[in-house]
């Protein structure tokens, strides 16, 4: 199948341009894709996109960065994201993402941190089915997870997440995507809009591929105040998105006892996907690491507040006590300072 492929620019930069493959639009033929594109390039522009036209061709998913996944068991399949933070990253394509096959649709999981990433998922997806694109299920805001989601918009998909996820990325959101475009340039993010869920879960949900159930619940405030877990009932593979790191230093950006109480309560399932390394092959293995870790954060802050620490002198003391995890995460040295701050924010008024 062939895709209309336009290449938008800036108007006040030249240095801005980059590609958009409107997914929702497939051509058996050359000469039916580029009679469709001129039409597609304006649907996809409208009329308030600060983007503008540069060039409009038609192609393959082949000739589209098509990102690599594994699978983990049968119908899942997994792409492995970088283990570095944002600022580490050349293109912030650090989170885990993946997809269910089912009988009768596919199921995908997280999104990607850009339009482009979000495309090049689309491709590897192809390469796996052809099936149609039921749903995009959106773990929390964060945007390494949610911002490739119009592609699957466009696919067909009807986009799932925690019932806080709409207000966290309309609060969010603008800002995350301008630190992104700063971070990485204009031409990475090119293209990259926010998009709202369509369906909202306040406590569970199945959704039926067809002879294949997943089963999505909403949790307490813990890494977010917005997080969705995923278990394929047909396999045990349980995607706990941010809720698990594995190898990535954990980012507290919810609720630090909210998070060690979920990790209390066994999870069912086999393979265990985090939200950001390796998939572990149970659920003992996917947090034990990072129990150590946030438990020995909750300790340490305490132990400051106890001590009567301000908080000038007890972040430094936190991130002291935590250096012995050091070599066991990745970014670890901004990152345990932004945790030990928003633990003692959190736990100084228990």
């Amino acid at each position: 199948m062939l895709y209309a492929i336009l290449t938008i620019c800036l108007a006040a930069d030249s240095r801005s341009c980059g590609t958009v493959t409107p997914v929702g639009h497939a051509f058996a033929t050359q000469a039916d894709c580029k009679a469709a594109a001129p039409r597609i390039a304006r649907d996809w522009l409208g009329d308030q996109s600060p983007w503008t036209l540069d060039g409009l061709a038609c192609s393959t998913l082949d000739d589209l960065l098509i990102l690599p996944v594994q699978s983990v068991a049968d119908g899942v399949h997994v792409h492995i994201g970088q283990i570095a933070q944002f600022e580490d990253s050349p293109d912030g394509w650090i989170a885990n993402l993946g997809f269910v096959v089912g009988q009768d649709s596919i199921a995908v999981i997280d999104a990607g941190a850009s339009r482009r990433q979000g495309e090049a998922l689309f491709a590897a997806i192809r390469r796996v089915s052809d099936k149609p694109i039921s749903h995009l299920i959106v773990t929390h805001m964060h945007p390494d997870h949610a911002f490739g989601a119009e592609v699957f918009r466009e696919a067909g998909a009807t986009i799932v997440g925690h019932e806080g996820l709409a207000d966290a990325l309309q609060a969010r959101g603008p800002a995350y995507l301008e630190n992104l475009t700063q971070l990485y340039g204009a031409a990475a993010m090119a293209g990259t809009r926010i998009v709202l869920p369509d369906v909202a879960v306040a406590d569970s949900l199945d959704i039926d591929l067809g002879g294949r159930i997943l089963t999505l619940k909403a949790v307490a405030t813990a890494h977010s105040d917005n997080d969705l877990t995923v278990l394929d009932q047909a396999t045990g593979t349980f995607f706990a998105g941010d809720l698990v790191f594995r190898g990535l230093t954990p980012i507290v950006d919810g609720s630090l006892p909210g998070w060690l109480d979920w990790m209390a309560v066994p999870q069912a399932g086999g393979p265990v996907v985090p939200g950001h390394g390796p998939v572990a092959a149970s659920w003992s293995e996917a947090v034990a690491a990072q129990r150590d870790f946030l438990t020995t954060l909750a300790e340490e802050t305490r132990k400051a507040i106890r001590d009567g620490l301000p908080m000038s002198q007890a972040v430094p003391a936190i991130v002291e006590a935590l250096q012995p995890f050091a070599g066991n995460w990745a970014s670890f040295p901004d990152s345990a300072a932004r945790n030990a701050t928003a633990a003692f924010k959190e736990l100084e008024w228990e």
